[in-house]
């Protein structure tokens, strides 16, 4: 049976994630949560009322209607996407897009992305044009065992017995997620175990005696909670967690009292367009991504206000035609239980087939306007402390006191802060063995050496950082070096409470300094790199040079008691800071200076070394 209010929460979890992917409202991405609890209630209560009527779960019949229901417009919107995508694609994207692709053909992608770290809260400057196909798996993945839970459950004690049990499940599955949203916050997003109580907090409304009457009141309290979700919520909340309890119980109250909505609200509810959008929920949400990122990555930019409005308005269009001509004629159609098997397998094989043609169609080769040729995997290449182990990653805070240059010189140089600090290892290591000093490199992901205040995001937090650069001022404390580079990003979100990023920056670097200056008589800040725009490697495989020469100059900000170092006029002209510098491609990424830039610099790094009082040859 339709139910019309049902219609209009899929409608609002819908536009929610819509409107978060265009920048609009920061929470939106609780409109999966509103999915999730929507789909445990009315799953679950398909299955019980067929246990009650006949005594168990017809499993075939179950599966064979998921299939039907959810695989023919998904895997459509993912050969259309497979196949756009390669045409507009630059041809060293294609790997990616490819593992991406069959990821999300076999509903794993949530652990594959997860594994891979792809930080759905914190997309990067090429984000994954079906990540968010994530969400798909984790619903398909439940739907794999919660029949079988519910049938269990059944016959070991009926209606009672699935009550205790999904309550067992949910509490555990909330707990779990509290523990690792903390410790493996990305893991946490992403995963079933850590989703599913969303799912059977829904199933447990069925669950609320008939007697019950609920106020219409708890709409309302439905509606603040999901509306203060959307709002304050954004990409430093830590999630799922408590947080997710706004969006997950605000659904929940919002089904429960579904039959008494407010007449305001249901009178909304009702509205055609609204009803319309409920309809299409679903291709709506496959689409739309796709629809923003494939333009994105092929003009190598972010869309414009005006790009993301059209971007939309075509999602609509295309979601309404799948949904008129795809999706209802095929969930209406009766076919037989092996045409339905055999579709899934032949339409799952293309996929996969379709994947494999693309990566095998990629090329590594970055060809410019000029003729000239750069390697991708050169360019993307990350200095060899990352592979080393010598760079900490998240969830790390023990400095490993890695040395290299002149191992058994009595010259020692310290390089200490985060990946901009880390990007000049390659220059520092080329100086440190032409002139036989030793260089300890001591750096962590997201944790700049000045001690600055970060807004935690996802697994980035403060207090790692703070725990990890205590281990290392005590090292430096042994060690006793000739000189401690300090360098950093600068461009991270930084608390209300500071009036620029110039007086956050500097509170950072007195701390730092205060720390440091015992045991070292040269502290020597390391100025940050200009800010790119954009993917530099993407952006000049679409071969679009022009349009790669705008990264942003970054104000060089210090405080009494450091030697000074700026290399903005090493990346930069007065004009422009351009792609490709002494024929050197800059950046590997949207952040970081490629390797080869690095090593190019280590003559300017070297001059600048010596003006600040190091002996070089």
């Amino acid at each position: 049976m339709r139910i019309p209010e049902i219609q209009a929460l899929r409608a609002l979890a819908a536009l929610l994630v819509l409107f978060y992917h265009v920048h609009w409202l920061p929470g939106g991405f609780i409109g999966v949560d509103i999915f999730y609890v929507i789909s445990g209630y009315l799953i679950t209560g398909l299955m019980l009322r067929e246990c009650e009527k006949t005594g168990g779960i017809s499993f075939s019949s179950f599966y064979l209607r998921r299939i039907k229901r959810l695989l023919p417009t998904s895997f459509l919107v993912l050969i259309i996407t497979a196949l756009t995508a390669w045409l507009l694609y630059p041809a060293v994207l294609r790997s990616d897009l490819g593992k991406d692709i069959a990821a999300a053909s076999l509903y794993i992608s949530n652990y594959f992305f997860a594994f891979w770290q792809m930080d759905y809260q914190n997309l990067d400057a090429v984000p994954p044009v079906v990540i968010h196909y994530w969400s798909l798996a984790v619903e398909e993945q439940f739907y794999l065992f919660w029949p079988i839970i519910i049938f269990i459950l059944f016959k070991m004690g009926g209606r009672r017995a699935v009550k205790v049990g999904i309550s067992v499940i949910t509490v555990s599955s909330f707990v779990l997620g509290l523990f690792l949203t903390h410790t493996s916050p990305v893991f946490a997003f992403y995963s079933l175990p850590t989703r599913a109580w969303e799912l059977s907090v829904g199933a447990l409304i069925l669950f609320i005696p008939s007697r019950s009457k609920f106020s219409n009141r708890y709409t309302w309290v439905a509606l603040i909670l999901i509306t203060y979700a959307t709002l304050r919520f954004d990409e430093s909340t830590r999630f799922p967690g408590t947080a997710a309890l706004y969006p997950v119980l605000g659904t929940a109250a919002a089904l429960a009292t579904v039959n008494h909505w407010p007449t305001a609200i249901r009178k909304i509810s009702r509205l055609p367009f609204v009803q319309w959008i409920g309809d299409i929920s679903y291709p709506l949400y496959l689409l739309h991504w796709p629809v923003l990122v494939i333009p994105s990555v092929y003009f190598a930019r972010e869309l414009s206000i005006i790009e993301r409005i059209l971007c939309l308005a075509l999602t609509l269009l295309l979601a309404g035609a799948t949904h008129r001509f795809v999706e209802d004629p095929l969930r209406r159609a009766n076919f037989s239980a092996k045409k339905i098997v055999i579709a899934a397998i032949a339409t799952t094989v293309l996929t996969l087939l379709a994947a494999a043609l693309i990566i095998f169609s990629s090329n590594e080769r970055i060809t410019l306007e000029s003729g000239e040729t750069f390697n991708l995997a050169s360019v993307r290449a990350e200095p060899k402390i990352y592979k080393d182990g010598c760079h900490l990653r998240n969830g790390q805070t023990t400095p490993v006191e890695c040395l290299y240059g002149d191992k058994k010189s009595p010259r020692k140089i310290v390089l200490f802060g985060d990946s901009h600090a880390a990007q000049w290892f390659p220059a520092l290591e080329k100086l440190a063995t032409e002139n036989e000093i030793g260089l300890i490199s001591l750096t962590k992901s997201a944790c700049p050496g000045p001690a600055v205040r970060k807004i935690d995001v996802a697994q980035y937090t403060n207090a790692e950082c703070t725990a990890w650069r205590e281990k290392v001022y005590r090292l430096i404390s042994q060690i006793k070096p000739e000189a401690v580079i300090v360098s950093g990003m600068q461009y991270f979100k930084i608390p209300n409470n500071y009036s620029s990023r110039a007086q956050w920056w500097q509170e950072g670097q007195q701390k730092t300094l205060e720390k440091l200056a015992p045991y070292s008589s040269r502290i020597i800040s390391l100025a940050d790199t200009p800010r790119p725009k954009r993917d530099i490697p993407s952006c000049l495989s679409a071969s679009r040079q022009e349009q790669c020469d705008d990264s942003e100059k970054t104000d060089a900000i210090f405080v009494p008691g450091y030697l000074r170092i700026n290399p903005t006029s090493w990346l930069c002209t007065k004009n422009s800071c351009p792609a490709l510098v002494k024929g050197v491609v800059a950046y590997r990424d949207a952040s970081h200076i490629s390797v080869a830039m690095s090593e190019s610099l280590s003559q300017e790094l070297g001059q600048a070394l010596r003006s600040v009082g190091i002996t070089l040859k």
